[in-house]
């Protein structure tokens, strides 16, 4: 059996027939303050609710000593981790004598997004409203998007791809202050993939703890104010990048070895697992791909980013078939819906910066009586509705927390009338 983590925060509940908000775990370790900041806190105050949070199991400390061995990877899904939510809800009604008069409300972000929405979905008596910010609820097999100062980029990478294929290891490998020398192709390949996660990352989280921001990477990328050698002047540009991301981030060096990449995920040791890399990977391969490729014409990467050397990493360190990768993504829309779910009350949050908006639920997705709701914030990245007002918050994003306070006002408000209908 497995102890899950959860927190519970009581200080603002009504009792005993005070709402009670969610908040999910995703593919990381949750915290106290999980239950003590955040949008959500800031509406269970309004509302007298009780909030809780469980961990994802697998990871954080939801784990057991030997859970993460390959053989016991099997019971890590997201169907499981919705089970478990359905035996948490129990043991909160349980602990606290709840009863139909207690209405639940769940919230989560990115993958715990989805599973906020596929609660509701799956688990529809247990949730009478589901709010799934930056929820990517269709899986797909490759994804790659990237939409700002693409030619400078693409430049950039393009001299990388070049110094490596005329044998400028060493240098390359000095210039962006890689762990080891890229010596082979694969190694390359490991290479290319930091550099573009670099951006993906910044693009994911921008303005809200990401390390650099687009505006910042961008203009590091095209600064005009800047002067470099011309010949090289794209390629260290993005040295300098590098050089900022690694000091900001405190990152020793760049991993450009596939074979620490294979050992790094291969870790079963619970004290590495904390980061929940391993688990994560393994979830990619059996339920939802998203492995980020640049090989449709638009992305500014490296075109050594293929599927093919993304997903290699299933087998080498699952023994999952890259073959049977299509069919497992296939079951996962087809068992959750996709993009086009048949849920109703819940609300999906997603910011027009963010890639991952694609893979969501948008309006256009949504039929006129569909009782599902899509809100697209303007200018705003990954999960950026989440966090608690601040006095800096783009107008956009203001107006986003508001709609989302009336939409669960509403929920709360409709519950309580069937009740005494």
């Amino acid at each position: 059996s497995l102890s899950q983590r959860f927190f519970m925060n009581e200080a603002y509940w009504e009792r005993p027939h005070g709402p009670v908000f969610l908040f999910i775990g995703g593919e990381g370790p949750i915290s106290e303050f999980n239950v003590l900041a955040g949008h959500h806190v800031d509406m269970a105050e309004e509302h007298g609710a009780l909030l809780v949070a469980l961990e994802h199991r697998f990871y954080g400390e939801s784990i057991n000593e030997d859970g993460l061995e390959t053989e016991n990877l099997g019971d890590l899904s997201s169907q499981q981790a919705l089970a478990d939510i359905a035996e948490f809800h129990q043991y909160i009604s349980d602990r606290f004598d709840l009863s139909v008069k207690n209405t639940w409300i769940s919230f989560g972000g990115s993958y715990a997004g989805a599973l906020s929405a596929w609660l509701r979905g799956k688990f529809p008596h247990l949730v009478y409203g589901a709010v799934a910010s930056s929820a990517p609820v269709k899986a797909k097999l490759d994804f790659s998007t990237f939409n700002k100062c693409v030619g400078d980029i693409w430049e950039a990478f393009a001299a990388v791809e070049a110094a490596l294929f005329a044998g400028n290891t060493t240098e390359v490998g000095k210039d962006f202050g890689c762990c080891e020398i890229p010596e082979d192709l694969e190694d390359q390949i490991e290479l290319m993939q930091s550099l573009a996660d670099i951006v993906m990352g910044t693009v994911e989280y921008n303005e809200e703890g990401g390390i650099l921001t687009i505006e910042e990477i961008c203009k590091i990328m095209t600064n005009e104010t800047e002067t470099f050698d011309s010949e090289t002047e794209a390629y260290d540009r993005l040295i300098k990048l590098v050089q900022i991301y690694r000091a900001t981030g405190e990152e020793p060096c760049l991993v450009a070895s596939h074979k620490q990449t294979i050992e790094d995920l291969s870790d079963t040791n619970l004290d590495s697992a904390y980061n929940g890399e391993r688990q994560w990977y393994y979830q990619t391969c059996t339920e939802f791909g998203f492995f980020q490729t640049c090989e449709d014409a638009s992305c500014p990467f490296s075109r050594m980013l293929t599927l093919q050397a993304q997903t290699d990493l299933c087998p080498e360190v699952f023994n999952i078939p890259q073959h049977s990768l299509p069919g497992h993504i296939a079951f996962t829309n087809k068992y959750y819906g996709g993009d086009h779910p048949n849920t109703d009350r819940v609300l999906y949050v997603n910011g027009d910066i963010d890639p991952w908006h694609e893979l969501s639920v948008l309006e256009e997705d949504l039929d006129k009586e569909d009782k599902d709701m899509a809100i697209l914030i303007k200018g705003t990245s990954h999960c950026a509705d989440m966090n608690p007002g601040g006095a800096a918050d783009r107008p956009a994003l203001k107006q986003a927390r508001k709609a989302i306070e009336r939409k669960v006002a509403k929920w709360l408000k409709e519950a309580a009338w069937k009740l005494i209908g």
